[in-house]
């Protein structure tokens, strides 16, 4: 029984990512501090502290500050294709505050539920309304009863990192994409 996992970083582009440069425009989003963000996950996600804390580490190192986050819950389940939806509220700090939806598909080796409180760093954002867009990305989990683990997911120079800790059993890898929407639908596609 694993409490902890970390979920792959691979895939749509994140390692040519390391090397990508952040620009400042005018009406993008004030980026957070680190503290900002990991008091932000302790008042969300209670006692998973430390965990929590070496996430936003590693994504400060690899992806700088993030310039949004969102809050919120999502329910996934796979057995080779999988579907995943969720809800949230996305916070920036000059920019205003938005109601998102997200879903996808993915197809791997994959099996298992899950439903998990989610933290999703944003890096690079230009604007608000850029978030509503397919993200894509490699995914991979193991934990039974719940874990605590992250991705990231690419698009157009932006990168998304969910933050995922929840309960169910999961067991794969898989390759898919979040769609980010602002009302709620049932398609993923």
């Amino acid at each position: 029984m694993s409490r902890f996992t970390r979920r792959a970083f691979l895939g749509g582009g994140v390692g040519a990512l390391a090397g990508v440069a952040t620009t400042a425009r005018a009406d993008a989003p004030a980026s957070f501090a680190p503290e900002e963000i990991i008091d932000s996950g302790h008042k969300f996600f209670g006692g998973l502290s430390r965990g929590l804390a070496e996430i936003v580490q590693e994504a400060g190192r690899r992806w700088g500050l993030p310039n949004g986050y969102i809050l919120g819950q999502e329910a996934s389940g796979a057995f080779v294709g999988g579907l995943r939806y969720g809800e949230g509220q996305m916070y920036t700090r000059n920019a205003g505050d938005l109601k998102v939806f997200w879903q996808g598909p993915s197809l791997g080796f994959d099996w298992g539920a899950d439903g998990d409180r989610t933290m999703m760093l944003v890096y690079s954002l230009p604007s608000v309304s850029a978030i509503y867009r397919r993200f894509g990305g490699l995914d991979g989990s193991a934990y039974f009863v719940g874990g605590l683990g992250f991705t990231a997911l690419t698009s157009d120079g932006m990168v998304v990192v969910p933050i995922r800790t929840g309960v169910g059993a999961r067991l794969g890898v898989n390759v898919g994409y979040l769609k980010f929407t602002e009302r709620s639908t049932w398609n993923p596609f």
